[in-house]
């Protein structure tokens, strides 16, 4: 019955076989004399020597074992799922990523070892993707392939950048590995996503986690007072380890996950260092992506356990959001789109000339009522392609449209944008929204970003990074550009004083402006084809 559940609900193709066995707690050996647990899954007969997937995870063997292993023992593999460190019967503390490439290289040496194991494949998502990488430059002869899905080699540094905090995603990560393990942790789930909801409101941020779950999360912590510099987080980037990596990898990300961005840099590193990596994005966040490992899994990772070339595809696909249809390209990013300006203009107008005249266009931000995230780039809710009229009716958001199309445009690559923006304070916030406005005048995000200005008095020029995107404007819809000064709780309030996010307790209302023309040539940047 699970298996059945299993299928339709990830729309997997029928297994080989449903009859499968799992061997419980096999001690897995640290040279500090810890002991990991693992699981291991295999068919019921002829299980011993199938290529082994390696499944290293935070969040326990049970459930989410029975979710990540079952398919794949059931379609030619045997499967090893371990609980990391410090987690579900593992001994020693969870330091989150920390000691991730020494328990792994650890662990394929044990798996090396095993009379059962010959060839190996790397998988996971997220997490359990990181770690794939935290190893990558170091594997053994076994390890055959690597299929690192919805993740990158860097990780939580994506969320550190000092010009925006990215507060919802690694809050709500921090609260989930810090009461997983609680009884009836799942059933309590709802409750506790609620609690989480309101506890991003708290002031100090400081003091957030112990409103969320009542305890002190030392991740949550170091998330809110070191940046990505800080030598807090030494040795959590393995982006270094990429271009090293001599087995094949297929990549699966999606156009909304938070990965994104550090994902296509890995994969261009590969790339660009003469690999040749397979990539597959297609239109979903962090947590809809369903059939597509599995299947990778089995036709890419199983064939190279093998010996064998996987069934030939391009080297890149993409779903291309708009026209609604995979597409096959050669590289990331893909040739023959030309970085072409849209400039933003008067009367919200957004157009491929530079305005004549100058303009302002002003708006109010109030980090009391802060301008909401709507959908987008987000961890496990509220996420993806949304309806943006509600937010768009806001008074703290600007819009910039083009005219009706006249014909499809095509926009697939890296997206940025320079607004040439000024505030009455000092410390403010430039976030930027493409969307696509349909026949009937809704506004669908296509992909966003967001820069801190700290000396904003003067109009200066924010450059703000969006992320990529592969999307078809259609003929009879049109483009725009959104202009505000935030996205909570995704990205965390500009208190507007200058304080420490961590520390922060007052909450200054700003006059923000939008400068156009040409003398501030606002604009937004689209690979166009």
């Amino acid at each position: 019955m699970i298996s059945l559940l299993l299928q339709r609900g990830l729309k997997l193709s029928p297994p080989l076989t449903r009859d499968v066995v799992v061997q419980r707690d096999l001690r897995v050996p640290m040279p500090d004399g810890v002991d990991l647990l693992a699981d291991r899954w295999t068919p019921r007969s002829g299980g011993d020597g199938l290529p082994t997937a390696l499944i290293r995870s935070p969040y326990g063997r049970r459930m989410f074992g029975t979710i990540l292993a079952r398919p794949l023992a059931e379609r030619g593999y045997q499967v090893v799922i371990q609980s990391v460190r410090g987690g579900f019967g593992s001994g020693g503390t969870f330091d989150p990523m920390r000691q991730e490439r020494a328990d792994g290289l650890a662990t394929l040496d044990w798996l090396v070892e095993q009379p059962w194991s010959d060839a190996i494949v790397l998988y996971g998502l997220s997490y359990l993707g990181h770690v794939q990488w935290a190893v990558a430059d170091q594997l053994p002869s076994q390890v055959k392939a690597m299929i690192p899905v919805v993740t990158e080699s860097a990780l939580t540094l994506e969320f550190l950048r000092t010009d925006g905090l990215s507060l919802e995603t690694p809050f709500e990560w921090g609260v989930l590995v810090g009461t997983q393990q609680r009884p009836l942790a799942m059933l309590r789930k709802t409750f506790q996503d609620k609690k989480t909801a309101r506890a991003l409101r708290t002031l100090p941020l400081r003091e957030a986690d112990i409103a969320a779950f009542g305890s002190r999360s030392g991740y949550i912590q170091d998330i809110l007072t070191h940046d990505a510099g800080s030598a807090r987080w030494e040795g959590f980037d393995h982006s270094h380890r990429v271009a090293g990596v001599t087995v094949p990898v297929s990549s699966i990300g999606g156009w909304y996950d938070i990965f994104l961005p550090g994902q296509l840099r890995d994969f261009q590193a590969l790339q660009d260092n003469g690999r040749s990596p397979r990539l597959t994005v297609g239109p979903w966040t962090h947590t809809e992506v369903m059939a597509a490992p599995v299947g990778e899994a089995v036709e890419f990772g199983l064939a190279h356990a093998r010996g064998e070339e996987p069934p030939p595809r391009a080297a890149v696909r993409l779903y291309v959001m708009g026209e609604d249809a995979w597409r096959s390209f050669d590289s990331w990013p893909p040739s023959g789109y030309s970085p072409t300006r849209f400039h933003l203009g008067s009367g919200g107008a957004l157009g491929s000339a530079t305005p004549d005249e100058s303009s302002v266009d002003t708006f109010r931000y109030d980090p009391a009522d802060p301008t909401p995230a709507s959908g987008g780039v987000r961890l496990a809710r509220d996420g993806g392609r949304v309806d943006n009229t509600a937010l768009e009716a806001r008074p703290d958001v600007l819009t910039y449209t083009t005219p009706v199309l006249d014909q499809d445009v095509e926009v697939i690559g890296e997206v940025s944008a320079e607004i040439w923006f000024s505030s009455s304070l000092a410390h403010a916030d430039v976030f930027v929204r493409l969307c696509d406005v349909d026949e009937a005048g809704r506004s669908w995000n296509v992909c966003d970003g967001l820069v801190t200005l700290t000396s904003a008095e003067e109009p200066q020029c924010a450059a703000v990074r969006l992320w990529p995107t592969a999307y078809r404007f259609r003929r009879g819809h049109r483009i725009r550009v959104q202009v505000s000064s935030g996205a909570f709780p995704r990205y965390a309030r500009n208190p507007g004083t200058g304080e420490p996010q961590a520390t922060a307790t007052t909450m200054i209302a700003a006059q923000q402006t939008v400068h156009c023309g040409p003398a501030h040539p606002s604009s937004i940047t689209l690979p166009l084809r």
